[in-house]
């Protein structure tokens, strides 16, 4: 199904050009056009979803798949050291783009890129958050 006002299903239907890495049924893998960085890649399904928390179980787990297939090629076969995977759901999460999207921010071990974000902490204790957040 496709959001017609949808930036990645445009992308997705060929209606917008894209730099692809990888596709399958079910994903479809691109350079972001940021270029803020080498090898910025978006990995998406080819289904629209907003986000993580409507996705269906099969299109999050081929997107998944594709994040570990796509980042372990850019470490094995392109000289990179690890990877940052990035998902951000909802706009207080600051997800711009709503549309289902992981990022992998290929990194190298000397490029000073500060990626992972810096949280201010919590007071909260343990308990109190277990109450609150635990699976039942």
């Amino acid at each position: 199904m496709e959001n017609k006002d949808c930036v990645f299903c445009k992308i997705i239907s060929g209606e917008f050009s894209s730099y692809k890495i990888y596709e399958n049924e079910w994903v479809l893998a691109f350079l972001d056009i940021s270029k803020d960085c080498l090898g910025h890649t978006l990995v998406v399904p080819k289904k629209h979803f907003k986000n993580v928390l409507d996705c269906d179980d099969k299109y999050l787990e081929e997107c998944i798949k594709a994040v570990k297939l796509i980042s372990n090629h850019y470490v094995k076969n392109c000289g990179f050291d690890g990877v940052n995977i990035l998902n951000a759901s909802e706009e207080c999460a600051e997800q711009s783009v709503f549309h289902l999207h992981f990022h992998i921010i290929p990194r190298k071990n000397d490029d000073k890129m500060k990626v992972y974000p810096t949280l201010p902490g919590t007071d909260v204790d343990f308990e109190k958050q277990l109450e609150l957040l635990k699976v039942k």
